[in-house]
């Protein structure tokens, strides 16, 4: 089985020089492929890495794509059996690749994969962006196992246990090939932010699995193309968040639960405004009209779907519970 580990960079030259050497020690041996993709950077990556690493291949993209399109364009001139999407921020060990795809092989519904997700930091503490494993709530908030919203836990081997989740995070992706090109890739107009959970929730609707493999550990920096607090994060979180429940609940739920979320979105609005961040609040709304703008376009993706029920979503309320019940770890919640 041939393995392509892809890292999309942009503009990431000093990450680069620090995890390229981990990366390219432990991935470019047998069938596994490691490739560097170049989303039109401005500063000298493409050099670095022509005089440090010849022997890699690079994908010279002509402008900064975003991250769901620069993968959908580098991914479109790689062949191979696995593709794994590696963040640039990412520090991985020896062996970290084969657990993961033995796991992938033994089930034929297998289709995306996600290791153990540390942060770089804080070694044994479970890292904001996937964690051991991603799911989501009925509602549309996202979470994992190890992270409820800003809560981390330590990584004390109780998320050591292979299993389904909902997503894996787009730091340390494994998707078979034949699935990425059945699905036609990444929602390129996501640009960033909530473009896996949207490819995973699509597999998930096509009967595939998306699971948990405990025996690959990673370590990732995070937030390292934007700052954790970022209007334009948030404009990108909130309208992508509404476009894939758009595309992708049933249609006997879809009007309930997001007519309920445009109802916590103005409150997630007003506290951004209460806690002085004015152009968070602007974002949230911005994102709001241009999912408007959107939604024709996205009813015509949703239409090619097959929207249903599908495993790993919390039938609970992860504000309430979180913020109200002061359940603040995955163990407390009762999932399904």
């Amino acid at each position: 089985m041939k393995t392509a580990v892809i890292i999309l960079n942009w503009n990431g030259r000093k990450m680069l020089e620090k995890f390229l050497p981990s990366v390219s020690a432990h991935t470019c041996t047998g069938d596994n492929e490691l490739i560097i993709a170049d989303n039109g950077s401005t500063d000298d990556s493409l050099a670095f890495l022509a005089e440090n690493y010849p022997e890699l291949r690079v994908i010279a993209m002509d402008k900064n794509y975003g991250f769901a399109e620069g993968y959908n364009k580098a991914i479109a001139q790689v062949d191979a059996d696995y593709y794994v999407l590696l963040n640039d921020d990412v520090e991985v060990g020896e062996n970290w690749i084969a657990p993961v795809v033995a796991q992938m092989e033994k089930d034929p519904a297998i289709a995306i994969a996600q290791p153990k997700l540390l942060m770089y930091d804080q070694r044994d503490t479970f890292e904001y962006a996937g964690g051991a494993g991603g799911f989501i709530d009925r509602y549309g908030y996202p979470f994992c196992r190890g992270r409820l919203f800003s809560t981390l836990e330590k990584d004390n081997g109780q998320y050591d246990d292979a299993c389904e989740i909902f997503w894996a995070s787009g730091a340390a992706m494994f998707v078979k090939a034949a699935v990425w090109k059945e699905l036609g890739g990444l929602d390129g107009e996501f640009f960033a932010h909530m473009e896996e959970i949207d490819f995973c929730w699509r597999a998930k609707n096509q009967g595939y699995k998306v699971v948990y493999c405990p025996q690959s550990t990673v370590y990732h920096v995070g937030g390292g193309t934007l700052p954790k607090s970022s209007p334009r994060k948030t404009y990108l979180n909130f309208r992508n968040n509404m476009a894939l429940l758009y595309k992708n609940l049933p249609i006997e739920r879809r009007g309930g639960v997001m007519r309920l979320r445009y109802l916590l979105d103005i409150v997630a609005s007003v506290k951004f405004l209460l806690g002085g961040n004015a152009q968070e609040m602007k974002a949230v709304f911005q994102a709001h009209k241009d999912f408007r703008k959107w939604k024709p376009a996205l009813k015509e993706r949703r239409s090619r779907l097959n929207p249903h029920e599908v495993s790993c979503i919390y039938q609970g309320n992860l504000l309430v519970d979180y913020y109200f019940c002061g359940k603040k770890t995955f163990d407390r919640l009762k999932l399904q």
